[in-house]
């Protein structure tokens, strides 16, 4: 299906006949939903004589749900604008049903001081079309060596800490951070790697990496990161966050350290839910992400823990590279996967395989993440809450084609994948910003 973003405002937008499915509220019904003034004005409630300015969307077989929160992508701007930008991405984010964005400090500059923050900020606010939230740096510069200013910067507007891309390597600067986050109440999230272990790899050690004659990154070069962090939470009572979990190993200690009252959450991507090892084994670069794709028994691992909690959410670690960064070869190639788009097409598969409920899913895309960064506006379609919403068809088949992708990195190694469960309609802060070609619109909804 072919698809065009759209910027709509529509002070009043009726979306009829669809299966809401909204976990925060426990809810999964048939039922109409209004919007008006930005804001969710009710479920069930239909006007008799919609206005002039209110548009009506049929849903009939479609799901809508409150819209996607992404808690872990890099947008690339300031510093990388060829591999993505704030305008790119969160077009690309609004057409996999994403409407909050939280994005990652490693560019150029870091964003490790205000006025590193205000301007993500002043750029979103501008050229954006979904909510973007910035994490700052956990160390100036992300060099590893000084503690950035968690005041001037939680002052500032950002949601976290992190230097992603990079793990805090030095555990004094790590337990100065968590300590720190204990007072501010917010996450520091680090991205668990040791480096004297995985330096040099670039696919999951094994059987593979053995067949095909490269270094491979241990499970243990997480697991031991992941076993630091949250000892060093427990002494601290600082609020630590997981990035990308990928091993059995890591959703082990994970459990233990909430069954022990550690504050500890977690995140898993859509890859590494779904995608294993052997995708490495053809050679393509694409499938080059850090950590690395795993072993079908740690995939297992995975499903399981976010099943029963101990991941807490879903996040997509969305992360563009041009062209010329994955054509070097397979030892040579940046590290990620450009994710937004194929998010959900991805996770529907967790589904029809009967590994996860939809309303599970759902809330692992959208209240579990906004009760992570302590947002009752957002994640929910309670009325009186922010207007984001998605309308997706749970059944459309769909091959991925990265030409037609909004953003900027086409590095996905889905080209070709058939997938099933696409995003119709994405509705951000009560505006339009995505509809797929043929959605079923109706009205007179003013459009720009």
């Amino acid at each position: 299906m072919a698809a065009r973003p759209v910027s709509s405002v529509s002070p009043d937008l009726l979306i009829r006949g669809g299966r809401v499915v909204d976990p925060s509220q426990q809810l999964d019904l048939v039922a109409d939903l209004y919007m008006s003034g930005g804001k969710i004005a009710g479920l069930g409630r239909r006007p008799d004589s919609p206005g002039d300015e209110c548009l009506v969307i049929d849903a009939n077989g479609l799901v809508v749900g409150p819209g996607f929160i992404d808690t872990h992508c890099h947008l690339r701007e300031p510093g990388f604008e060829e591999k993505e930008t704030i305008a790119t991405g969160t077009r690309a984010a609004a057409r996999g049903g994403f409407t909050t964005a939280c994005c990652m400090p490693n560019t150029e500059p870091p964003l490790d001081s205000p006025s590193a923050i205000d301007r993500v900020l002043r750029v979103a606010a501008r050229e954006g079309l979904i909510r973007v939230l910035p994490i700052g740096c956990v160390t100036r510069g992300r060099a590893g060596r000084e503690l950035a200013d968690f005041g001037e910067l939680s002052i500032s507007g950002v949601v976290g800490f992190s230097d992603d891309g990079a793990p805090v390597a030095d555990a004094a600067i790590m337990r100065r951070a968590l300590e720190c986050s204990r007072a501010l109440g917010l996450p520091v999230i680090d991205h668990c790697e040791d480096l004297a272990l995985s330096q040099g790899g670039v696919v999951n050690e094994g059987p593979i990496a053995e067949r095909l004659g490269l270094k491979g990154i241990p499970p243990a070069a997480e697991a031991n990161m992941v076993y630091r962090d949250i000892d060093l939470a427990r002494s601290t009572g600082g609020r630590l966050h997981i990035a990308h979990v990928s091993t059995a190993e890591s959703v082990y200690l994970v459990r233990r350290g909430k069954e022990q009252g550690v504050a500890v959450t977690a995140e898993v991507t859509p890859h590494h839910l779904t995608l294993g090892e052997d995708l490495a084994a053809s050679g393509d670069p694409n499938a080059k992400v850090n950590p690395p794709l795993r072993s079908e028994y740690d995939i297992a691992a995975l499903v399981k823990g976010l099943r029963d909690g101990v991941i807490d959410f879903i996040a997509t670690d969305h992360a563009p590279h041009t062209e010329a960064d994955k054509s070097r070869g397979f030892e040579a190639a940046a590290f990620g996967i450009s994710g937004f788009e194929t998010a959900l097409g991805s996770l529907m598969g967790l589904v029809q395989q009967g590994e996860i409920d939809l309303p599970a899913l759902i809330a692992r895309l959208t209240c579990k993440p906004a009760a992570f960064l302590r947002r009752p506006d957002i994640g929910t379609l309670r009325p009186g809450s922010t207007a984001d919403v998605v309308i997706f068809d749970p059944d459309a088949e769909w091959v991925v084609n990265p030409a037609d992708f909004a953003s900027k990195g086409r590095n996905t190694p889905l080209a070709g994948f058939r997938l099933r469960g696409r995003v119709v309609v994405t509705v951000s802060r009560g505006m339009v910003v995505y509809r797929s070609e043929g959605a079923p619109f109706s009205g007179k909804g003013r459009s720009r």
